[in-house]
């Protein structure tokens, strides 16, 4: 049986995971070339605070949430800052928006329901089932995990929202170092492809093609030999946001399966 990856140079994004990954790029016949783009997620507890305590004082008419964890640490840190119960006050009295699966189950613990939710666990789902609101002068909570969302934050200003964005965990960008590494690769071409495993990675790699101008040349290469790989639906999303047409997205949202469908991809595009 041909090895797909044979001669392959394959770049992995992520920080977890990464020497399973690798194997299973070596046994399908690949180089794997380990960039971390995905930098470190901290709790943000006092920055979260004064946005926590705005949406106490004013209200809000809308709280959408993204993630199952961080409703469950915003209440974690309203609990600490005494004001759980006045939160969940705020939030039973405001319509619901819910992205992903996990939130929602988190959602219905806490006896919520949503008037909108997506229907794949993507950002862009979620806003199509917004589009009916109205959202002209409404306050807008936005629960977000880590990174901004900035399609929907873009919808909801452009629908007149007044945005209160509440990130219980933030981000730090990965090394410098590492992200200019891959990306002089990227636009040298000297890598086949990307694996992609957060959309995080994706924002740390754009952002940093942003700074130095280079995000066109950058796009020119995924769009002709490079090829990006995504782990799933939303880091595919991020990954279209940022200008990438052309991808490979596995069905089963796993790490294996997606070094698995690169591998069948080159035996089916073999030259």
């Amino acid at each position: 049986m041909s090895k797909g990856l044979t001669g392959k140079r394959v770049a992995i994004g992520a920080s977890r995971k990464t020497d399973e990954m690798s194997t299973l790029i070596e046994k399908q016949g690949g180089f794997p070339i380990v960039r971390s783009l995905q930098g470190t997620v901290f709790l943000a507890e006092k920055e979260v605070g004064p946005n926590l305590n705005k949406v106490i004082k004013d209200g809000t008419d809308w709280a959408i949430f993204t993630t199952g964890i961080g409703i469950e640490t915003l209440l974690d840190i309203a609990e600490k800052l005494e004001i759980k119960q006045q939160l969940v006050n705020i939030i039973q009295q405001s319509k619901i928006a819910s992205r992903g699966y996990k939130t929602l189950s988190t959602l219905k613990k806490l006896g919520i329901y949503p008037e909108a939710q997506d229907e794949d666990g993507t950002t862009s789902s979620l806003i199509k089932s917004l589009e009916k609101f109205d959202f002209a002068g409404k306050k807008v909570m936005v629960q977000l995990h880590g990174e901004q969302a900035p399609s929907l934050i873009k919808f909801l200003e452009e629908k007149g929202a007044d945005v209160t964005l509440i990130l219980p965990y933030q981000h730090i960008p990965p090394e410098t170092e590492t992200v200019a590494t891959l990306c002089e690769e990227l636009l040298e071409e000297k890598l086949d492809a990307i694996c992609f495993t957060t959309a995080v990675q994706v924002r740390s790699l754009f952002n940093f093609a942003r700074e130095k101008d280079c995000v066109d040349r950058l796009l020119t290469s995924f769009n002709r030999n490079l090829l990006a790989v995504a782990v799933g639906k939303v880091t595919a999303e991020a990954l279209r946001e940022e200008g990438v047409k052309k991808m490979l997205v596995p069905e089963h949202e796993r790490m294996g399966a997606m070094i698995m469908e690169l591998s069948q991809y080159y035996c089916n595009h073999q030259e």
